[in-house]
């Protein structure tokens, strides 16, 4: 028998305020077209003055906790992908622990900003494996709208906030392709290519939150051919191919990545789950969004397959091959 981390329950939340192409026509040189072409992106969502990652953390926290029915000291411990913290420290995990009521286990985040959430769920199946825990919370939020320059057009109009959550717990399959739960991951980081995308603040270098800077046409040339050979990769570990994917739910960046991605797979469009027009970029938040969306709509149903696939900045990126 083999021990994998399958998915108990899952849960989003996303502002109030959403905030569509044409906001931004007042202040910058764009149009809801240029954005629409370049992006796919429609609309996002803002953060309010008084919302915070963990705030938004703690409300999809809650309702993958409702979907799975259980409670918060049901958890042995919660991983959090963010790279917009409320505090340096400590960690964004465990303000939410405590406004969950979690008196117990432990808590802590992940940085691999939009890989984030792939990342923590690497962290999830391992420590299942291992015997250190046995259900686990892992949450990608974010607040990407408090370190934009909105005098860059190139830039702050992909970024929006959020939040998606699932519960993965310990489950006996038995060690073949058909079992439930995670079949396999594949990471990679590579940190030469550090100024492609990044924030230019920080506590040790100059004290500040900073902008995102971001040379998209760097990001874009690298996210297509990586994304695509880390799906590969995991799915050749899982002892599966491309055509036993029910639905590939990567990083909701760019349209043009995914129908690139999606095509270099030879995965048709049908099988693929896009909220990015709907959300924008919600980097580590983006992919617990699409499950937790696609889940809603009756799209992922028990026994599929899926790919999760995601790049960022590092560059950090990874595939995890998932059976629902």
């Amino acid at each position: 028998m083999t021990i994998r981390a399958v998915v108990r329950g899952v849960g989003h939340y996303l502002p109030a305020r959403v905030v569509p192409n044409s906001e931004f026509e007042a202040s910058l040189d764009t149009t809801d077209e240029w954005i629409r072409s370049r992006s796919g992106i429609e609309r996002r969502h803002f953060a309010a003055d008084d919302e915070t990652t963990a705030t938004m953390a703690t409300e999809a926290a809650r309702a993958a906790l409702d979907d799975a029915g259980l409670g918060a000291d049901a958890l042995d411990a919660i991983v959090l992908a963010t790279s917009t913290p409320d505090l340096t420290f400590p960690a964004t995990a465990t303000i939410v622990q405590a406004r969950l009521g979690m008196t117990r286990g432990f808590a802590y985040d992940v940085q691999a900003v939009c890989a984030g959430f792939v990342f923590a769920m690497a962290n999830a199946q391992a420590m299942i494996v291992a015997g250190q825990a046995r259900r686990v919370l892992v949450i990608g939020a974010e607040t990407f709208s408090r370190i934009m320059d909105w005098s860059d057009r190139s830039t702050c109009v992909l970024f929006g906030d959020g939040a998606g959550a699932v519960i993965v717990e310990g489950q006996e399959g038995a060690g073949a392709t058909a079992d439930r739960g995670v079949l396999s991951v594949d990471l990679h980081s590579d940190g030469r290519h550090r100024e492609a995308l990044y924030v230019d603040g920080g506590v040790a270098t100059n004290q500040r939150a900073g902008h995102l800077r971001m040379q998209g046409k760097e990001v874009f040339r690298h996210a297509i051919e990586k994304l695509a050979a880390t799906a590969d990769t995991a799915l050749d570990r899982a002892g599966l191919g491309a055509d036993d994917i029910d639905w590939l739910v990567p990083h909701q960046a760019n349209l043009r990545i995914i129908n690139g991605t999606a095509h270099r797979l030879g995965i048709g469009m049908e099988r693929v789950i896009v909220t990015v027009q709907d959300h924008g970029n919600t980097s580590a938040a983006s992919i617990p969004l699409a499950l937790s969306v696609g889940y809603a709509a009756g799209r992922i149903r028990r026994g599929d397959l899926l790919v999760l696939e995601a790049i960022g900045g590092g560059l950090a990126w990874g595939a995890l091959v998932l059976r629902w």
